[in-house]
């Protein structure tokens, strides 16, 4: 019966703080969401003794070990071998593996170094979780140490492959060996425009620690609410619907999205369904706005472009800004960024545009501009609006939440809400 869990992440990029240990964060969330109680973290380097350490530490803890990282080809993967070692067992290779390796290789015309067959030695006892979008699988095993009984889960530390293998294949299985007949259901809502502490108040009292678990998550630029329902089947279901109508009454208008869905991606639903088309015109925020919109699939449906004007010369000759309003008023100004908004409309034939000038820093501020002064305009048939904006952050933070503002009037302009109603950042 599986109960409670540690999750082991291993490399020496991870605890030298050259790469953010973002999979333990994703494996928290989902573990939650299936009722698992997380016992702990464990951060380790590839070193043999430490990560024996590690295993063994970890086997005490919980009823599951789920470890990402350390399973490449190099010689500083060491989790099988470790793991072998742990459980006492010999490492035996799956010819099934090799060849799922070749094939790989092949399909983009490469030999397979020989290193690779690392890959396919697994603990003898272990079952074999297939990974489909790379070269080393992962596997469970159980182990039993100092009287103790525990699973083992071993994954890539690559999140694109290591998600995939844990919601289609070990999320699954450990549902199936929780040994009750309760189940969970989640509600995730995305929201925008509200603090984390003006959230909370919002929902205060909604729902009812005993109707379920209510949490917060702030994850720059949005911030998620989310409700775990437990209960029977088919029960859980309804009522976590009633708790999620509660919440959508409540804060309907910042909330963009349920589930694990991006403010693109609405924004681009909502204009294919609205009929309307786009155009981007910006310069403090250097194309991010368009790069977000066109990691969208089927964004060319509404799409026109994005015109990355960002000096004054540019604004001129491409949009059309005058000369007159960039002399009296500046290029970070709310007549700047009208006249390029509409600019971008004219030049594209798009129905909508939106238009980004700021200051993002670290320097170039003034007393009367100072860094992270933003400015953004929306222009379209019916309406015209600008605002000025006062963000705080480094130079990348400025122009992601630049960005998420944009993105979130372009939503709220398509389902015909109040397109600037969030007093966050207002100066």
């Amino acid at each position: 019966m599986i109960q409670s869990a540690v999750i082991l992440s291993t490399g020496d990029e991870i605890t030298s703080g050259t790469v953010v240990d973002t999979n333990a964060n994703y494996l928290s969330d989902k573990l939650s969401e299936i009722g698992i109680d997380l016992v702990a973290v464990i951060t380790v380097g590839d070193v043999p003794d430490r990560l024996e350490w590690a295993w063994r530490t970890a086997v005490g803890m919980g009823d599951v070990v789920i470890s990402t990282g350390g399973i490449g080809p190099t010689a500083d993967d060491l989790t099988t071998e470790t793991v072998a070692r742990v459980a006492g067992a010999k490492l035996l290779r799956d010819e099934a593996t090799v060849e799922h390796m070749k094939r790989l290789f092949a399909t983009i015309g490469r030999p397979m170094p020989d290193n690779n067959l690392k890959q396919a030695l697994f603990p003898d006892g272990a079952t074999i979780i297939p990974n489909p979008l790379g070269t080393a699988p992962g596997f469970r095993m159980p182990v039993t140490l100092g009287g103790r009984s525990a699973h083992l889960i071993v994954l890539p530390g690559v999140p694109r492959e290591m998600k995939p293998m844990m919601e289609n294949t070990v999320i699954p299985w450990i549902s199936a060996n929780r040994g009750t007949d309760k189940v969970y259901a989640v509600r995730v809502f995305q929201t925008f425009g509200m603090s984390e502490s003006a959230l909370d108040e919002a929902v205060a009292g909604l729902i009812k620690p005993e109707e379920a678990k209510v949490s917060f998550r702030a994850s720059f630029p949005q911030i998620s609410l989310k409700i775990r329902v437990e209960g029977q089947p088919g029960e859980v279901d309804r009522r976590v619907e009633e708790l999620s109508r509660r919440v959508r009454e409540k804060i309907s208008q910042f909330v963009y999205a349920e589930g694990d869905t991006s403010m693109e991606e609405v924004v681009g639903r909502l204009f294919i369904e609205k009929k309307l088309t786009l155009a981007v015109a910006e310069s403090c925020t250097g194309g991010l706005i368009g790069h977000r919109i066109t990691n969208v699939p089927g964004c060319s449906q509404y799409f026109k472009g994005d015109l990355v004007t960002y000096s004054n010369d540019v604004k001129s000759g491409v949009l059309g800004v005058s000369e007159e309003t960039l002399k009296a008023h500046g290029a970070v100004s709310e007549e700047c960024v009208r006249e390029m908004a509409a600019g971008a409309r004219k030049r594209t034939g798009a129905s909508v545009s939106v238009a980004t000038s700021g200051i993002a820093g670290p320097d170039g501020g003034t007393p009367d501009k100072p860094v992270g002064t933003v400015c953004i305009a929306l222009s379209a048939d019916d309406r015209s609006l600008t605002r000025r904006y006062q963000f705080r952050g480094t130079r990348d933070w400025v122009k992601l939440i630049t960005s998420q503002v944009a993105l979130d009037w372009l939503r709220r302009y398509a389902l015909g809400l109040p397109i600037a109603d969030s007093t966050l950042f207002r100066r």
